[in-house]
């Protein structure tokens, strides 16, 4: 597989929303991730998970626009079920985290593909997935 990151919705989100705290830091990786020529994934769970959160504090036109831009410049891959059982696993031994089942299966998705995270999100560490940085 190519140089590659997996996105999690933290960056993707703060991308594209200039109010948001990490916005320009995603704007830098984004740069940095094309002069580096690395691939951007974005898992469909992430894809659905951070159109959501643009079109609920963006609104429509901003969601589409995203939509379109996304599509265009990533790959977007989809979770086997055992991903998906895995991440629920993942979840019930890390009771006592707040590890959403987007993360766990992110993270889940990442280690089967031998992969790093594009994420800010703390969590990836406690589950113990390499986070691109």
């Amino acid at each position: 597989m190519k140089r590659v990151v997996l996105a999690d919705t933290g960056p993707l989100y703060a991308a594209v929303d200039p109010d948001d705290g990490y916005h320009g830091q995603s704007q830098q990786e984004l740069l940095r991730l094309a002069r580096d020529k690395r691939e951007v994934l974005v898992a469909w769970p992430t894809l659905l998970e951070a159109y959501t959160l643009v079109l609920y504090r963006l609104g429509n036109v901003a969601a589409s626009r995203w939509l379109t831009s996304i599509l265009e410049a990533a790959i977007v891959v989809n979770p086997i079920a055992e991903d998906y059982r895995t991440a629920v696993k993942t979840v019930r031994e890390l009771a006592d985290q707040s590890i959403t089942l987007f993360d766990a299966t992110v993270a889940t998705l990442a280690t089967r593909l031998k992969i790093e995270v594009w994420t800010y999100d703390h969590h990836f560490d406690v589950m113990r997935v390499p986070v691109w940085r």
